[in-house]
């Protein structure tokens, strides 16, 4: 049985291949288009999972699509008919409907063939629900799902048992925990589609001085937020949005009433000063309350120790990784694409385990899903760019990475398959020493050309991250934040963050046995079996080819790049 999965005319558009009940391939189309949370169909995935599975789209039995715009279409339309929604944004939603049931349409075309899979409309939270807990180790879950929106809902509180979901209560527009984060990170001058993470590294800088202004702003009687609608743009008349062929855009979502409580917004090229730092916390602080809210209602209501968690505000790995300690919760599962991407994974999955009652056996443990190059591939581009390259002994890849390393350059570190989701979790990554303090302003002067506030991320060995890290469990998906232990902090200055945390991937020997492998051996080598992981771009999706990978490497100030055995050196 095979089934296309699809996260398509919305942010972070995907596609997922699932046969048999198994995710055999998976993968972002900005990867493939080189633009940011590229929206729109996503084709050109649609392509790459074909090909790498050797299966024509004639092959193809069903067409999952994360969204169903007739679902809770009564809500919708008596919000229309109470608010009188703007005539014009109605008209993109439909359009943008009108889209999503005509993908068959779309795809034949594309194709040049008849598409004669049956098409599947998913709902969006139900989506997200399959794309944590039908790909989990959990035979029963407490589940949560919180985004900006999907089909009208902003929140999914629900119990998965086997096969079957079952919704406990749902959030719906024009209430929304993601939405609010998403306008005050705006107000912050961050406008860009996917720019919270910024807020949430700045939160580290200040204090909640505004935590009373936010509790005004959205309030909280579990299992239900209300937004004061007054703050915010989206239920007066909608917010203008862009889904279709390249990077979304979202209209200003505060109203002009903010600033009665908050001030002045800030503009993006202004300075950022306390009072900013102060707003960034009181915002983090806000959703912090609320996330834990709902996680200790869920407990109580469900009795289930195990939770499954996606949607885009579960990208928020500061909150993420307080849950043990904030909620009763002893287990939980975050997929490596907890955001929209996702959807599409999930979307399949719902088909397979729902629809077709298909055995619930594939538990998602490694993100590497995408693309992988062959020798002659690689060697190809490294003669296009006319590049002075050797080959290594694979078995010497790992040490000749330690020693560029140790000497403090930068390396950029190509391997296997490209990783689903929004982190490089070490196939796809630009690798420093995380003992040197300078390297953060190194590789942001060099490479990132980002806000200094924000923090790079360590991945350890998993056997070792007890020793370094205030943790008792896998973050394999670099999902979560935890404090640094006070007494290794100094010994690795670059990961560090200002208030003593660190965004941990715990790397499993089985599941990346090389970038286990060479982290081990620069412990070896510095005493420190730590490094400083951050993702192999420019101000640009990550890199998923060879040619993308030396096109970044040229254009920026890394010392060595390896590609699988490939050794270039600047």
């Amino acid at each position: 049985m095979v089934i296309l999965g699809l996260n398509a005319y919305h942010g972070d558009s995907s596609a997922a291949l699932i046969i048999d009940g198994k995710l055999v391939y998976a993968i972002e189309e900005e990867r493939i288009r080189r633009q940011k949370h590229w929206a729109g169909l996503p084709v050109k995935s649609i392509e790459r999972a074909l090909a790498f599975s050797g299966i024509d789209i004639d092959e193809v039995d069903y067409i999952a699509v994360s969204r169903n715009p007739t679902r809770r279409i009564i809500k919708k339309g008596l919000w229309v008919l109470s608010r009188g929604v703007n005539r014009d944004f109605l008209k993109d939603r439909a359009k943008n409907a009108g889209r999503i049931t005509g993908i068959k349409g779309s795809l034949s075309n594309y194709f040049g063939k008849s598409v004669r899979a049956k098409l599947v409309f998913v709902e969006h939270h139900t989506a997200h629900i399959y794309s944590t807990y039908g790909v989990s180790p959990f035979e029963e879950s407490a589940i949560l799902t919180l985004d900006g929106f999907g089909d009208f809902a902003s929140a999914v509180l629900g119990v998965g048992k086997g096969n079957n979901v079952k919704f406990i209560s749902e959030v719906n527009f024009p209430h929304s925990l993601g939405l609010f984060y998403t306008a005050f990170t705006q107000f912050l001058g961050f406008p860009h589609y996917g720019d919270e993470y910024k807020v949430m590294g700045l939160s580290a800088y200040g204090k909640p001085a505004f935590i009373k202004a936010m509790e005004e702003v959205i309030r909280f009687d579990p299992p239900y937020y209300r937004m004061n609608l007054r703050y915010f743009m989206h239920a007066m008349g909608g917010v203008d949005m862009t889904w279709m062929d390249g990077i979304p855009v979202i209209g200003k979502i505060y109203s002009p009433y903010t600033e009665k409580i908050l001030g002045k917004p800030r503009n993006r090229e202004e300075e950022i000063t306390e009072r900013h730092m102060d707003i960034a916390s009181s915002i983090q602080k806000r959703y912090e309350d609320i996330f834990f809210g709902l996680l200790q209602f869920l407990h109580k209501k469900t009795g289930i120790d195990n939770l499954s968690l996606a949607g885009g505000c579960i990208q928020n790995s500061l909150a993420n990784g307080k849950i043990l300690m904030n909620s009763p919760f002893r287990h939980v599962y975050i997929p490596p694409a907890a955001h929209d991407a996702g959807t599409a994974i999930g979307a399949g999955m719902y088909v397979w385990l729902n629809l077709i009652k298909g055995r619930r056996s594939f538990v998602m443990e490694s993100p590497y899903t995408g693309d992988h190059f062959t020798e002659s591939e690689i060697e190809m581009a490294l003669k296009k760019h006319k590049l002075k390259y050797r080959k290594l002994d694979k078995n010497n890849i790992t040490k000749k990475a330690v020693d560029i390393l140790s000497r403090g350059e930068i390396l950029g570190w190509f391997q296997g398959r490209t990783e689903f989701g929004p982190r490089a979790l070490g196939n796809r990554s630009i690798l420093v020493d995380p003992r040197r303090q300078e390297m953060k302003d190194i590789l942001n002067r060099r490479i990132k050309k980002r806000e200094g506030f924000r923090p790079f991320a360590p991945s350890v060995p998993e056997e070792y991250a007890s020793d370094w890290f205030n943790i008792d469990h896998k973050s394999p998906f670099m999902e979560r934040v935890f404090p640094v232990r006070k007494e290794k902090a100094h010994l690795i200055p670059a990961v560090v963050h200002v208030d003593g945390t660190a965004r941990v991937q715990t790397v499993n020997k089985e599941i990346n046995p090389l970038y286990h492998k060479l982290l081990v051996e620069f412990g070896k080598k510095t005493g420190v079996p730590v490094l400083l992981n951050t993702s192999f771009n420019e101000n640009e999706p990550i890199v998923n080819t060879p040619e993308d990978a030396i096109n970044c490497f040229l254009r920026t100030g890394m010392d060595a790049l390896i590609i699988e055995n490939f050794l270039v050196e600047a």
